[in-house]
């Protein structure tokens, strides 16, 4: 036979573990009213601190989905540009200069991703899903192309750039 350790018994001249608002004296909720008020006055500044800092980083992918501030007609003139753009990075990896591949990566990408997603969306429900998956193909590539060139794993971000430019060739023509 077990016995209840007897912490978890109270003892009935103790308060409880738990206040009830009859319990609870005039001095204590004031207390308690201050000390909710001084945690709040602490935490409410330091979070919209927090989010006023967060900034956009040329040096990140911004993996954020959400209806882009751009109409149809602008995605559709600034897509080939973009996609030219993404293929320019062929020649900082034949220089290998890594870093600034990088960068030129992700910016292109990002401006690329967006002008995609607000085309995708546009189209019919029935297309959809085929436009998702070929985009989610690309980006997957230029993802892994990114950590091959951190890495400067050469062979890895050549099967990366020629399955960026495959994907791009099949996706390009069906956004148009």
């Amino acid at each position: 036979m077990s016995v209840l350790p007897l912490p978890l018994l109270q003892n009935p001249n103790q308060q409880p573990l738990i206040p009830f608002p009859s319990t609870l004296n005039k001095s204590r909720n004031t207390t308690q009213m201050s000390l909710n008020r001084r945690t709040t006055l602490f935490i409410v500044p330091t979070s919209f601190t927090l989010l006023l800092s967060e900034q956009k980083n040329a040096n990140a992918f911004d993996f954020r989905i959400t209806t882009p501030d751009q109409t149809l007609e602008e995605a559709k003139d600034g897509i080939q540009m973009h996609a030219h753009n993404l293929l320019q990075v062929k020649e900082l990896l034949e220089a290998e200069s890594w870093k600034e591949a990088q960068k030129s990566l992700r910016k292109s990408s990002a401006l690329l991703k967006q002008d995609m997603y607000t085309i995708i969306q546009a189209k019919p429900g029935k297309q959809r899903p085929e436009l998702r998956k070929m985009y989610s193909l690309l980006f997957n590539n230029v993802s892994r192309m990114d950590f091959a060139a951190r890495d400067k794993d050469v062979p890895r971000v050549w099967e990366c750039y020629d399955n960026i430019v495959i994907a791009l060739n099949n996706l390009l023509p069906r956004l148009q």
